[in-house]
């Protein structure tokens, strides 16, 4: 049997395969260890969607699209089954595997992906992005499994059920912007900016976008919902940054921490221009590391929008902190940790990530203008982590190693001399 390098394993996540494989051996192992039997009686689901849809990307471009239904329940109760921000800090790990597991994901026949109309019409695509739950029925043909599906970007889904009927019973709510968007022949980015900019949440808008309700309306496609997470979080990043690299420098070094399903976070932003450094440390017997000693992993972004490694993780921690320095109104060098303990067996999607860091920086800084040695024993008194990531963050956060051009020109001895012939 194939056995994967550990740090293969934490840059992969199950869903890149980089070992080569069809399928994440570790993820399967953990799917096989949560088998819930849903209320699918008679061949026949009903109740409402909280709204929650899915698009895959096995067969692409023929792609199967889910629609989450949990059966018997109705209205308001049935928005807690897909509500990331409802459920920050409030659910622990079990309590979200258990939720999801009850709702049931409903699909039809694999579509082409350019089938965006059908959906439109069937109200598919509405319901998915309602302010409000919709009630939903199906006429269920196949049980496709009845295991807990888990992975890194998505919230735990549910047995997945092929309906040769899926019908939308009530009425969906569609945010007035959005349905704006919908009608208008916009370039994507312009769109999500939009709704970005009236306030419609990242989900709905990673909604929308999956179902190929965004865009030229000649070359709107369904997006997997995978791609469509990782390209909300570049899109509207991308956006934030481009109006946070024309602020100040933020003046302090300021420190801020974060803990929650068993993940720690560290976010230090530090003055100078954007430049960010994201480092994820891995316990052994945490999901993804199959090794018996800590794992790490980073990605560096030393100049905008140019990744050493592309990583769903960092770039949702990415959006929640040029959110904050947009807000404040500074651009400031990011550095970020992150320390997944044993006890993270099964990923829960990077929502978390999204929303810990969010709600860290939202409570302030813990410690302000910290010299070396006081950042050494924060991060040795919260986290556990190897001496080299320590290393690489201080030399980060304090520039070792990085001489500025300002400071090179100004010292005499590096003068440069020109001789005339």
């Amino acid at each position: 049997m194939l056995k994967p390098s550990p740090r293969l394993c934490i840059e992969c996540k199950g869903y890149k395969l980089l070992c080569g494989l069809s399928r994440c051996p570790l993820l399967s192992s953990y799917i096989s260890r949560v088998s819930v039997a849903t209320r699918i009686s008679r061949g026949f689901v009903e109740g409402s969607t909280p709204p929650t849809a899915l698009v895959g990307e096995s067969g692409y471009p023929r792609v199967a699209i889910y629609m989450g239904i949990p059966p018997g329940v109705y209205g308001e109760e049935a928005r807690n089954f897909d509500n990331p921000v409802s459920w920050h800090l409030k659910l622990g790990l079990e309590e979200i595997i258990e939720l999801r597991s009850s709702m049931a994901m409903v699909s039809l026949p694999k579509v082409l992906v350019t089938s965006v109309g059908k959906l439109y019409e069937s109200e598919v695509a509405l319901a998915a992005i309602s302010l409000r739950p919709v009630d939903t029925e199906a006429v269920v043909s196949k049980v496709l499994g009845i295991s807990t599906n888990f992975d890194y970007l998505l919230p735990p889904t549910g047995p997945r059920v092929l309906a040769e009927l899926l019908r939308v019973v009530g009425n969906p709510s569609t945010p007035k912007k959005l349905e704006m968007m919908i009608f208008d022949d916009v370039k994507t980015s312009e769109a999500i900016k939009e709704l970005y900019n009236s306030n419609i949440d990242f989900y709905t808008i990673t909604r929308a976008l999956s179902l190929g309700l965004l865009g030229y309306r000649s070359k709107r496609k369904l997006v997997p919902t995978r791609w469509a997470i990782t390209a909300t979080d570049t899109i509207i990043s991308n956006l934030l940054l481009d109006v946070v690299r024309g602020f100040q420098q933020l003046s302090d070094t300021l420190i801020f921490y974060g803990e929650y399903l068993y993940n720690k976070y560290l976010i230090i932003l530090s003055p100078g221009s954007y430049r960010a450094l994201w480092i994820e440390v891995w316990h052994p017997k945490a999901i993804y590391n199959p090794g018996e000693g800590l794992e790490w992993f980073e990605v560096k972004e030393l100049r905008p929008n140019s990744f050493t490694a592309m990583d769903g993780g960092f770039l949702a921690a990415r959006t929640s902190v040029l959110q904050y320095l947009y807000s404040i109104g500074r651009q400031a060098r990011v550095t970020i940790l992150r320390e997944i303990l044993p006890q993270y067996i099964y990923p829960v999607g990077n929502w978390q990530i999204r929303e810990t860091v969010k709600h860290a920086l939202s409570r302030g800084p813990i410690l302000k203008n910290p010299v070396e040695s006081e950042l050494t024993n924060l991060v040795e008194r919260f986290m556990n982590v190897p001496r080299e990531v320590l290393k690489r963050l201080i030399e980060f956060v304090y520039e070792k190693n990085q001489l500025k051009l300002d400071s090179f020109f100004k010292n005499p001895q590096n003068a440069i001399h020109f001789s005339t012939p």
